[in-house]
């Protein structure tokens, strides 16, 4: 049973990778994917999700104050009014879980393995379980006991964890589990052949997120006013609001561009771009690096985008605009300097995994046999 929480689209796409993964290397096993929120009662589900999106979207610099709180040693307050709201709402997760007696609980959210550690050190569970953390560097509210497996992004993420008092032993740096295709080796050409794109003129990649949140039109606004010629694909995700919104703006516009809703194609469109404009998420991130894409990083969440893209600045894999109005500027400087984007290039394919998935649960299979 792979458990995760829809509070981000990360945790969710992390779930369906390791299914995926779960289902080819062993075929005869039940896999089952649980979105837990999906199962508690609709306030829970408005406060937990909707709460988090909320806080990205019109207080970012409040979910950084959070993040950093509740990463602090001796920190009690902030971590006991967490618990207490979570623990409003574990019963669902506990009886369902109950009701299905798995035999290996593989969890891409902290709020799930909280919850299953809890019904094991009261005794109504005995299975084993892991925790796959998605973003770059680990944070506390990852560690829940018993826990056989942590499988981090990094070996900074693994050392973390000890210091928490996690035994070095049971954590795996292995990388963030991305989905499928993002491990093939699809070549630039082709993928603008798939995606109808010109083979001779750069391309840009404008990435909304899951749900499409933050100053989208704005930053679509300089990418086509930048002098550059280039083409621009926008994927605006789950947001057909804003889907539609941004085929507006570009209805008469001179310069070539696309603009796309949801897509399960994401990793042949990051094959066919010179540079990706993105926020830094955890399994964005991943999926980028897997497809050896230099990233143009804006407004990264407080917590833990800011560590995501101190990551990818630190090791030379993307560059940071921090002011909407250079985009268009920093972009096209990019794009012309040639030896620049192959080092950013060449950066990203030292540092990518794209075969975590597959280690992932080679090793949690062990667990399972054992």
């Amino acid at each position: 049973m792979i458990l995760t929480a829809s509070a981000g689209a990360g945790h969710l796409v992390a779930a369906r990778a390791l299914e995926h993964e779960f289902r080819t290397q062993a075929p005869d096993l039940g896999v089952e994917v649980l979105d837990v929120l999906s199962i508690s009662n609709v306030y829970f589900r408005r406060l937990y999700a909707g709460g988090y999106l909320g806080i990205v979207q019109y207080a970012p610099s409040a979910m950084g104050w959070l993040y950093e709180a509740m990463d602090r040693p001796g920190e009690r307050f902030y971590n006991s009014l967490r618990l207490w709201i979570q623990n409003l709402n574990r019963l669902p997760t506990w009886r369902y879980v109950r009701q299905r007696r798995p035999q290996l609980i593989v969890n891409t959210h902290y709020l799930p393995a909280e919850f299953v550690a809890q019904m094991r050190r009261a005794g109504d569970l005995h299975c084993p379980q892991v925790t796959t953390t998605t973003d770059f560097e680990t944070h506390r509210i990852w560690v829940h006991e018993p826990m056989e497996r942590y499988y981090t992004a990094t070996e900074d993420g693994k050392t973390y964890l000890t210091t928490w008092g996690v035994p070095p032993a049971s954590i795996r740096a292995t990388g963030i589990p991305v989905r499928p295709g993002f491990d093939d080796t699809l070549p630039r050409a082709e993928a603008r052949r798939r995606c109808e794109l010109e083979a001779g003129r750069p391309v840009v990649l404008l990435l909304c997120g899951g749900f499409g949140v933050g100053p989208t039109g704005e930053l679509l606004h300089e990418l086509i006013s930048m002098p550059l010629d280039a083409q621009v694909v926008v994927i605006a995700g789950r947001n057909p609001q804003l889907h539609q919104r941004l085929q507006r703006q570009v209805e008469f516009t001179p310069r070539s561009v696309r603009v796309l809703g949801f897509t399960d194609k994401v990793h042949e469109w990051m094959r066919a771009a010179d540079v990706v404009v993105t926020k830094p998420g955890g399994l964005t991130v991943s999926e980028a690096l897997a497809c050896g894409l230099p990233m143009v990083i804006m407004n990264p969440i407080p917590g833990q985008e800011t560590r995501n893209s101190d990551y990818l600045l630190e090791h030379g894999a993307a560059i940071k605009v921090n002011n909407v109005r250079l985009l268009g500027h920093r972009v096209g400087t990019l794009l012309s300097d040639g030896p620049r984007l192959q080092a950013l290039r060449a950066a990203a394919q030292t540092i990518a995994r794209p075969h975590a998935a597959r280690e992932i649960v080679a090793d949690a299979l062990t667990l399972l046999h054992r």
